[in-house]
Protein backbone atom coordinates (compact mmCIF):
# COMPACT_ATOMS: atom_id res chain seq x y z
CA UNK A 1 0.00 0.00 0.00
CA UNK A 2 1.70 3.53 -0.87
CA UNK A 3 1.90 5.97 1.63
CA UNK A 4 -0.81 7.98 0.27
CA UNK A 5 -3.11 5.62 0.97
CA UNK A 6 -1.78 5.13 4.64
CA UNK A 7 -2.64 8.60 4.91
CA UNK A 8 -5.47 8.22 4.10
CA UNK A 9 -6.33 5.69 6.19
CA UNK A 10 -4.94 7.99 9.09
CA UNK A 11 -7.11 10.53 8.37
CA UNK A 12 -10.05 8.36 8.43
CA UNK A 13 -8.89 7.46 11.94
CA UNK A 14 -8.42 11.01 13.51
CA UNK A 15 -12.25 12.17 12.08
CA UNK A 16 -13.66 9.38 13.55
CA UNK A 17 -11.66 9.97 17.09
CA UNK A 18 -12.98 13.67 16.91
CA UNK A 19 -16.70 12.74 15.95
CA UNK A 20 -16.32 10.94 19.42
CA UNK A 21 -15.30 13.74 21.07
CA UNK A 22 -17.63 16.11 19.75
CA UNK A 23 -20.75 13.91 20.08
CA UNK A 24 -19.56 11.84 23.37
CA UNK A 25 -20.46 8.48 21.44
CA UNK A 26 -17.94 5.62 21.49
CA UNK A 27 -16.82 4.31 18.57
CA UNK A 28 -14.02 1.90 19.63
CA UNK A 29 -15.62 -0.98 17.89
CA UNK A 30 -14.89 1.11 14.85
CA UNK A 31 -11.91 2.38 15.49
CA UNK A 32 -9.32 -0.68 17.10
CA UNK A 33 -10.02 -2.23 13.77
CA UNK A 34 -8.84 0.63 11.79
CA UNK A 35 -5.95 1.28 14.38
CA UNK A 36 -4.78 -2.48 13.98
CA UNK A 37 -5.31 -2.77 9.92
CA UNK A 38 -3.17 0.43 9.66
CA UNK A 39 -0.53 -0.74 12.35
CA UNK A 40 -0.07 -4.21 9.95
CA UNK A 41 -0.03 -2.01 6.78
CA UNK A 42 2.83 0.21 8.17
CA UNK A 43 4.88 -2.74 9.58
CA UNK A 44 4.40 -4.32 6.21
CA UNK A 45 5.45 -1.43 4.11
CA UNK A 46 8.63 -0.48 6.73
CA UNK A 47 10.28 -3.67 5.72
CA UNK A 48 10.19 -3.57 1.92
CA UNK A 49 11.21 0.01 1.40
CA UNK A 50 13.51 1.09 -1.08
CA UNK A 51 16.31 2.82 -0.56
CA UNK A 52 14.53 6.08 -1.82
CA UNK A 53 11.93 5.63 0.04
CA UNK A 54 13.82 5.42 3.10
CA UNK A 55 15.79 9.21 1.91
CA UNK A 56 12.03 10.37 1.89
CA UNK A 57 11.67 8.73 5.75
CA UNK A 58 14.84 10.72 6.77
CA UNK A 59 13.28 14.00 5.42
CA UNK A 60 9.48 13.87 6.57
CA UNK A 61 7.65 16.43 8.05
CA UNK A 62 7.09 16.38 11.72
CA UNK A 63 10.55 14.11 12.21
CA UNK A 64 12.41 15.14 15.39
CA UNK A 65 15.14 17.38 15.21
CA UNK A 66 18.20 17.22 17.16
CA UNK A 67 16.73 20.12 20.01
CA UNK A 68 14.04 18.05 20.35
CA UNK A 69 15.46 15.05 21.08
CA UNK A 70 18.14 17.50 23.18
CA UNK A 71 14.91 17.96 25.39
CA UNK A 72 13.85 14.72 25.76
CA UNK A 73 16.48 12.83 26.67
CA UNK A 74 18.71 15.48 28.15
CA UNK A 75 18.91 18.22 31.02
CA UNK A 76 20.76 21.37 31.99
CA UNK A 77 21.74 21.54 28.17
CA UNK A 78 23.96 25.28 27.76
CA UNK A 79 24.10 26.40 24.42
CA UNK A 80 27.49 28.25 23.63
CA UNK A 81 28.01 30.17 21.01
CA UNK A 82 30.39 31.34 18.75
CA UNK A 83 33.66 30.34 16.98
CA UNK A 84 35.75 33.02 18.41
CA UNK A 85 36.99 34.24 15.47
CA UNK A 86 34.34 35.20 13.04
CA UNK A 87 30.76 34.82 14.59
CA UNK A 88 28.05 32.19 15.49
CA UNK A 89 26.06 29.61 13.12
CA UNK A 90 22.95 28.30 14.36
CA UNK A 91 23.27 25.70 11.80
CA UNK A 92 25.70 23.60 14.13
CA UNK A 93 24.82 23.86 18.24
CA UNK A 94 26.23 22.46 21.31
CA UNK A 95 27.36 22.61 24.61
CA UNK A 96 27.56 20.79 28.18
CA UNK A 97 24.50 18.90 29.14
CA UNK A 98 23.57 16.19 31.49
CA UNK A 99 22.80 12.50 29.96
CA UNK A 100 21.24 11.08 32.88
CA UNK A 101 24.30 11.21 35.57
CA UNK A 102 27.03 11.65 33.00
CA UNK A 103 27.95 14.95 32.29
CA UNK A 104 28.35 15.13 28.31
CA UNK A 105 29.60 18.05 25.81
CA UNK A 106 26.83 18.14 22.83
CA UNK A 107 27.24 18.74 19.48
CA UNK A 108 24.34 18.81 16.86
CA UNK A 109 23.46 19.73 13.44
CA UNK A 110 19.75 21.56 13.54
CA UNK A 111 17.60 21.92 10.87
CA UNK A 112 15.16 24.15 12.39
CA UNK A 113 11.25 23.05 12.51
CA UNK A 114 8.97 26.01 10.83
CA UNK A 115 9.89 27.71 8.00
CA UNK A 116 11.03 30.91 9.80
CA UNK A 117 13.89 28.67 11.74
CA UNK A 118 14.49 26.69 8.92
CA UNK A 119 15.66 29.61 6.77
CA UNK A 120 17.76 30.79 9.88
CA UNK A 121 19.46 27.66 10.25
CA UNK A 122 19.92 26.76 6.64
CA UNK A 123 18.36 23.24 7.06
CA UNK A 124 21.48 22.36 8.81
CA UNK A 125 24.36 23.11 6.49
CA UNK A 126 27.25 24.56 8.42
CA UNK A 127 29.20 27.69 7.35
CA UNK A 128 33.02 27.38 8.28
CA UNK A 129 32.07 29.06 11.23
CA UNK A 130 30.04 26.34 12.48
CA UNK A 131 32.68 23.58 12.43
CA UNK A 132 35.26 25.84 14.31
CA UNK A 133 32.43 26.21 17.14
CA UNK A 134 32.95 22.45 17.20
CA UNK A 135 36.53 22.60 17.27
CA UNK A 136 35.99 24.90 20.35
CA UNK A 137 33.47 22.96 21.77
CA UNK A 138 35.56 19.93 21.58
CA UNK A 139 38.84 21.29 23.15
CA UNK A 140 36.55 21.86 26.22
CA UNK A 141 35.45 18.27 26.43
CA UNK A 142 39.53 17.07 26.01
CA UNK A 143 39.80 19.72 28.84
CA UNK A 144 37.31 18.68 31.66
CA UNK A 145 37.06 15.04 30.31
CA UNK A 146 33.55 15.37 28.87
CA UNK A 147 32.30 12.46 26.67
CA UNK A 148 31.01 13.27 23.60
CA UNK A 149 27.83 12.69 21.61
CA UNK A 150 26.80 13.80 18.07
CA UNK A 151 23.68 14.54 16.27
CA UNK A 152 23.81 14.72 12.91
CA UNK A 153 21.11 15.98 10.41
CA UNK A 154 22.40 17.76 7.57
CA UNK A 155 22.30 17.38 3.87
CA UNK A 156 25.77 18.80 3.60
CA UNK A 157 27.79 22.18 4.33
CA UNK A 158 26.53 25.11 3.47
CA UNK A 159 27.14 25.41 -0.47
CA UNK A 160 27.68 29.60 -0.72
CA UNK A 161 29.96 31.45 -1.67
CA UNK A 162 30.66 33.34 1.66
CA UNK A 163 31.44 30.00 3.13
CA UNK A 164 34.31 29.19 0.76
CA UNK A 165 35.39 32.37 1.20
CA UNK A 166 36.07 32.15 5.02
CA UNK A 167 37.56 28.37 4.48
CA UNK A 168 34.59 25.55 4.40
CA UNK A 169 36.99 22.74 2.79
CA UNK A 170 40.07 23.82 5.42
CA UNK A 171 37.16 24.13 8.60
CA UNK A 172 35.89 20.63 8.10
CA UNK A 173 39.18 19.11 7.49
CA UNK A 174 40.11 20.93 11.02
CA UNK A 175 36.88 19.26 12.55
CA UNK A 176 37.71 15.92 11.53
CA UNK A 177 41.39 16.25 12.79
CA UNK A 178 40.36 17.54 16.40
CA UNK A 179 37.66 15.41 16.57
CA UNK A 180 39.74 11.87 15.61
CA UNK A 181 42.69 12.83 18.30
CA UNK A 182 39.73 13.39 21.33
CA UNK A 183 41.02 11.77 24.67
CA UNK A 184 37.19 10.92 25.80
CA UNK A 185 34.85 8.95 24.20
CA UNK A 186 33.18 10.10 21.20
CA UNK A 187 29.38 8.63 20.11
CA UNK A 188 27.70 9.51 16.75
CA UNK A 189 23.89 9.37 16.18
CA UNK A 190 22.79 10.03 12.03
CA UNK A 191 19.09 11.00 12.68
CA UNK A 192 18.18 11.92 9.60
CA UNK A 193 21.00 12.98 6.84
CA UNK A 194 24.51 12.75 7.06
CA UNK A 195 25.14 14.21 3.82
CA UNK A 196 29.34 14.31 2.72
CA UNK A 197 32.11 15.70 4.53
CA UNK A 198 29.40 18.17 6.11
CA UNK A 199 28.43 14.96 8.15
CA UNK A 200 31.51 13.62 8.45
CA UNK A 201 33.05 16.76 10.28
CA UNK A 202 31.25 15.82 13.45
CA UNK A 203 31.06 11.79 12.54
CA UNK A 204 34.70 10.72 13.61
CA UNK A 205 33.69 8.98 16.47
CA UNK A 206 34.41 5.44 18.64
CA UNK A 207 30.60 4.48 17.79
CA UNK A 208 28.76 5.52 14.93
CA UNK A 209 24.99 4.64 15.15
CA UNK A 210 22.12 5.66 12.80
CA UNK A 211 18.57 5.63 12.72
CA UNK A 212 16.56 2.97 10.85
CA UNK A 213 15.54 5.30 8.04
CA UNK A 214 18.03 7.53 7.96
CA UNK A 215 20.34 8.11 5.42
CA UNK A 216 24.36 8.07 5.57
CA UNK A 217 27.03 8.71 2.33
CA UNK A 218 29.42 11.28 0.44
CA UNK A 219 26.69 12.57 -1.53
CA UNK A 220 23.01 13.28 -1.60
CA UNK A 221 21.50 11.33 -4.54
CA UNK A 222 20.35 14.44 -6.02
CA UNK A 223 23.20 15.58 -6.91
CA UNK A 224 25.05 12.37 -7.20
CA UNK A 225 21.93 11.96 -10.12
CA UNK A 226 23.01 15.46 -11.56
CA UNK A 227 26.64 14.52 -11.73
CA UNK A 228 25.78 10.86 -13.12
CA UNK A 229 22.77 11.45 -15.25
CA UNK A 230 23.18 15.08 -15.08
CA UNK A 231 19.48 15.25 -14.44
CA UNK A 232 18.07 15.10 -10.67
CA UNK A 233 14.83 13.21 -11.38
CA UNK A 234 16.95 10.32 -11.56
CA UNK A 235 17.90 10.46 -7.54
CA UNK A 236 16.03 7.04 -6.62
CA UNK A 237 18.23 5.43 -9.39
CA UNK A 238 21.36 7.19 -7.37
CA UNK A 239 19.86 6.53 -3.80
CA UNK A 240 20.25 2.37 -5.00
CA UNK A 241 23.52 2.51 -6.35
CA UNK A 242 24.47 4.50 -3.28
CA UNK A 243 23.31 1.88 -0.76
CA UNK A 244 23.15 4.90 2.04
CA UNK A 245 20.78 3.27 4.35
CA UNK A 246 20.97 2.07 7.85
CA UNK A 247 21.12 -2.05 6.59
CA UNK A 248 23.23 -1.06 3.81
CA UNK A 249 25.90 0.67 6.35
CA UNK A 250 25.63 -1.70 8.75
CA UNK A 251 26.59 -4.88 6.50
CA UNK A 252 29.18 -2.57 5.07
CA UNK A 253 31.07 -1.94 8.64
CA UNK A 254 30.43 1.69 8.38
CA UNK A 255 28.22 1.65 11.45
CA UNK A 256 28.10 0.39 14.65
CA UNK A 257 24.50 -0.05 15.01
CA UNK A 258 21.07 0.56 13.62
CA UNK A 259 18.77 2.41 16.30
CA UNK A 260 14.97 0.95 15.66
CA UNK A 261 12.25 3.32 15.03
CA UNK A 262 8.85 3.59 15.86
CA UNK A 263 6.65 1.65 12.64
CA UNK A 264 6.19 3.80 9.87
CA UNK A 265 9.13 6.23 10.91
CA UNK A 266 10.40 8.60 13.79
CA UNK A 267 7.87 11.53 12.37
CA UNK A 268 4.67 9.33 14.22
CA UNK A 269 5.80 8.70 17.21
CA UNK A 270 8.67 11.38 18.87
CA UNK A 271 8.51 10.27 22.07
CA UNK A 272 9.33 6.48 21.24
CA UNK A 273 11.99 7.45 19.14
CA UNK A 274 13.73 9.44 21.44
CA UNK A 275 13.49 6.51 24.10
CA UNK A 276 15.55 4.32 21.37
CA UNK A 277 17.66 6.65 20.55
CA UNK A 278 18.73 7.38 24.31
CA UNK A 279 18.81 3.40 24.91
CA UNK A 280 21.25 3.18 22.40
CA UNK A 281 23.32 6.24 23.22
CA UNK A 282 23.38 5.11 27.27
CA UNK A 283 25.02 1.41 26.00
CA UNK A 284 27.44 2.57 23.87
CA UNK A 285 28.67 5.65 26.25
CA UNK A 286 28.89 3.09 28.98
CA UNK A 287 30.61 0.59 26.69
CA UNK A 288 33.28 3.31 25.71
CA UNK A 289 34.05 4.71 29.34
CA UNK A 290 35.26 1.36 30.07
CA UNK A 291 38.29 1.98 27.92
CA UNK A 292 41.36 4.47 28.67
CA UNK A 293 42.31 7.64 26.65
CA UNK A 294 45.42 6.03 24.65
CA UNK A 295 42.41 2.71 23.98
CA UNK A 296 39.78 5.09 22.86
CA UNK A 297 42.49 7.36 20.62
CA UNK A 298 43.77 3.83 18.47
CA UNK A 299 40.13 2.25 18.53
CA UNK A 300 39.15 5.21 16.89
CA UNK A 301 42.08 5.39 14.70
CA UNK A 302 42.00 1.83 13.69
CA UNK A 303 38.08 2.44 13.34
CA UNK A 304 38.24 4.14 10.64
CA UNK A 305 41.24 2.95 8.82
CA UNK A 306 39.60 -0.63 8.11
CA UNK A 307 36.89 1.27 6.23
CA UNK A 308 36.86 0.67 2.37
CA UNK A 309 37.43 -2.07 0.29
CA UNK A 310 40.57 -1.90 -2.48
CA UNK A 311 41.85 -4.09 -4.68
CA UNK A 312 45.45 -4.17 -6.20
CA UNK A 313 46.08 -4.61 -9.79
Amino acid sequence: MSEASLQGLERQIVDLERLARETGENFEAELQPLRDKLGRLRSERSQNLSRWERVQLARAPGRPTALEYVHRLFTGFVELHGDRAFGDDPALIGGPAQFGDQSVMLLMQHKGRDTKGKIRRRFGMSNPEGYRKAIRLMDLADKFGLPVIALIDTPGAYPGIEAEERGQGWAIAESIQRMARLRVPVVCAVIGEGGSGGALAIGVGNRVLIQENAWYSVISPEACASIVWRDAAKAPEAAEALQLTAPDLKRLGIVEDVIAEPVGGAHLDAVEAARLLGEALELHLRELQQLSSEQLLAQRSQRFRRLGVFAEV
